[in-house]
């Protein structure tokens, strides 16, 4: 028990440095900052430049680049290191994260701290790290020769899978936190939460779509878009079904659409859940989720109707994680516990307490 509450707090905490690093990786981006170093060095790259030389090379090296060419020429030195450090804050950050994950986990392996089932759901999430490094670098690399800024697509993958892997880790920490033992409200809730997670995760990645484009700077009106609620003089016949993932004024359409259909499904859950098992802990869960998708959702309106100024943007990105977070505690909840190494589930005493 004392073991898992020490993984339990080390993992809690791995969540919360996690959303820090995607919250800057949104400050990098909506600060066009992303491309302002132009090499990937995973080692050497901690080190930032150090005298007016070496920011001399390093500003030659963006100066090279189509975003300079395009729309920064002329940009001043200093000016350049104001998106350097951006940039430079994010990939530091990522490589802490890799240290703060990699060390404990080696440390809790070696003095046997950690369940069985525990190792190999753990030692994957180490190794979707390492991915998403490469994965980072994937992105960044595609706006350095022919275009003025990243990928979409890339940006979308890079974005789903840092939220993927916070949702991995959340999902192993609840497993072994202490679970109320109300009965679920119906056989099916479990899985209508797991549902629910894969809908929120469908919406970060329709949100990528949306920042990597700049479509939310398409349409700034609510409940509108054209006048009306699809954007028809925007669809462009050539490009087919395409439109959903190209067309900056569709994509925000789809954005919005799903998280219409996102917030219904939540509401609906929420009030099947009162209705079978009124006061229960899952019950109230549910309530607190409609909660937060409604507050997302209202953030989200604020963001387009201001033009996605930094602060509301960043709300509405950290936002939607944190909704991520409480969905996948809410599915681990309903699925139940890890047993303990002797098969006994660890479950609080009473039924009525909070998990």
């Amino acid at each position: 028990m004392r073991h898992r509450a020490q993984v339990r707090g080390w993992l809690y905490f791995m969540v919360l440095i996690l959303l820090a690093l995607v919250v800057v990786g949104g400050a990098t981006r909506l600060t066009n900052s992303g491309l302002s170093i132009t090499e990937w060095k995973p080692i050497h790259g901690v080190i930032p430049p150090l005298n007016l030389a070496e920011w001399q090379e390093e500003f030659a090296k963006y100066r090279q680049i189509p975003e300079y060419e395009e729309i920064n020429k002329g940009m001043s030195l200093d000016a350049f290191k104001g998106i350097f450090w951006w940039e430079w804050a994010h990939r530091l950050l990522a490589r802490t994260v890799g240290l703060f994950f990699a060390l404990p986990l080696a440390f809790f392996w070696a003095t046997k701290r950690l369940d069985r089932r525990l190792k190999a759901p753990l030692a994957g999430i180490l190794a979707l790290g390492g991915l998403q490094g490469f994965i980072g670098w994937w992105m960044v690399s595609s706006g350095l020769t022919e275009r003025t800024d990243v990928s979409h697509y890339r940006l979308a993958i890079h974005l789903t899978m840092a939220s993927l892997i916070i949702a991995s880790i959340m999902a192993v920490a609840r497993s072994i936190a202490p679970h109320a033992p109300d009965l679920k409200p119906t056989a099916r809730s479990a899985t209508v939460a797991g549902v629910l997670v894969l809908m929120v995760l469908f919406q970060i990645y329709l949100g990528a779509l949306v920042a990597g484009l700049d479509a939310g700077l398409v349409f700034n009106e609510w409940p509108t878009m054209d006048g009306g609620f699809f954007p028809s003089t925007q669809w462009e016949p050539a490009m087919g079904l395409l439109n959903f993932v190209d067309n900056r004024a569709i994509v925000q359409f789809t954005h919005r659409s799903f998280g219409y259909i996102l917030w219904l499904a939540v509401l609906v859950h929420m009030i099947v859940s009162w209705r079978y098992a009124p006061g229960s802990t899952h019950a109230r869960r549910a309530a607190v989720l409609f909660g937060l998708v409604t507050l997302q959702a209202t953030l989200g309106i604020i963001t387009l109707l201001t033009y996605v100024p930094l602060g509301w943007a960043l709300a509405h990105q950290a936002t939607a994680l944190i909704v991520l977070c409480f969905a996948v505690a809410h599915w681990r909840g309903l699925k139940g516990p890890m047993p303990l190494s002797d098969g006994t589930p660890h479950r609080l005493g009473f039924i009525g307490v909070r998990d």
